[in-house]
């Protein structure tokens, strides 16, 4: 018996329904890219920023206008990367290991949403040149363990699906391996070459993630507890500051926790973003902020 093709993603795309604020986003892309296509990358505009993306609870940022837009615009205000690298909360392995390198199957680690989501699909080109790459870029003595089936998990590609709907960039995940930042400070200086090379270096978190603390009054007022705020405001000042030393304490220094964080996989990811910047005590660029849920969106790219 023949197997049915699986489908595309532009495939997926059209079976969307027309009233779906996803649905509508995609239209608003469509008409951007028309009237002005998003430039590629090339050695002339210099390294990529290394990006921290806050990523939102499961599909929600795809019926969120104030993620879509906000989204999509950040990855338009920078030249189209060559290829994507992404360090997910959602994928803590270790040894440190990558992702297939072209997945047949996105990883659906979401419950209790509209069973749509899950026929969503982000079909991206084959990523074998970049995992090849990373593993270069690795000490002899880090041997990077390859998964030939793990998909992309939401931390990489809910948020990547709005910014690049074209599916056109090759995608790789790399693992989480360790809570350690200054283990992850190293990783992502080893990773700040790809920059160089047209790759965009992406840790995938939440700069506030205390899902077991929040009340139904956070999820219908937009009300926001005290504990996602003042994190938020202690973050904000250190890394303007440039303060790596104080991000580093997060556990002991920062207000709000563990609130904030009752496991830490959301924010860790940050000390890979600042580790693959050019200079990671440097001012940050904000580039989304507010809150969702009671947590705080942030997110920044360094350069």
């Amino acid at each position: 018996m023949t197997m049915p093709q699986r489908s595309s993603t532009a495939d997926a795309d059209a079976r969307i329904p027309a009233g779906h604020p996803f649905a509508a986003h995609l239209r608003r892309v469509a008409a951007v890219e028309a009237a002005q296509p998003h430039r590629p990358w090339t050695p002339e505009d210099g390294p990529l920023p290394s990006l921290y993306l806050s990523h939102g609870g499961g599909p929600l940022p795809f019926q969120d206008p104030q993620w879509l837009d906000p989204l999509h615009d950040w990855a338009r205000s920078l030249p189209k990367p060559k290829a994507i690298l992404v360090v997910s909360a959602h994928w803590e392995s270790a040894p440190l290991s990558v992702s297939a390198t072209r997945p047949s199957d996105l990883v659906y680690d979401f419950g209790g949403f509209d069973p749509l989501y899950h026929s969503f699909r982000y079909d991206t080109p084959d990523a074998g040149e970049l995992a090849r790459q990373v593993v270069r870029l690795m000490p002899d003595t880090e041997q990077v363990h390859q998964h030939a089936r793990r998909g992309l998990d939401h931390g990489a590609w809910v948020p990547l699906k709005i910014m690049y709907l074209a599916a056109d960039v090759p995608v790789l995940q790399l693992s989480l391996p360790t809570e350690d930042p200054d283990a992850l400070l190293a990783l992502g200086e080893r990773l700040r070459p790809l920059r160089e090379e047209g790759v965009l270096v992406v840790g995938s978190g939440h700069m506030t993630h205390g899902l077991p603390f929040l009340t139904r009054e956070m999820f219908t007022g937009n009300v926001v507890p005290g504990w996602s705020a003042d994190f938020d405001a202690w973050a904000v000042d250190a890394l303007a500051r440039g303060d790596v030393a104080e991000l580093a304490r997060y556990r002991t220094a920062a207000p709000g926790m563990p609130y904030a964080h009752p496991t830490v996989e959301h924010f860790t990811p940050l000390f890979v973003t600042l580790g693959a910047a050019t200079d990671p005590t440097a001012p940050v660029l904000t580039t989304l902020e507010g809150y969702g849920v009671g947590l705080s969106r942030r997110s920044f790219q360094a350069a």
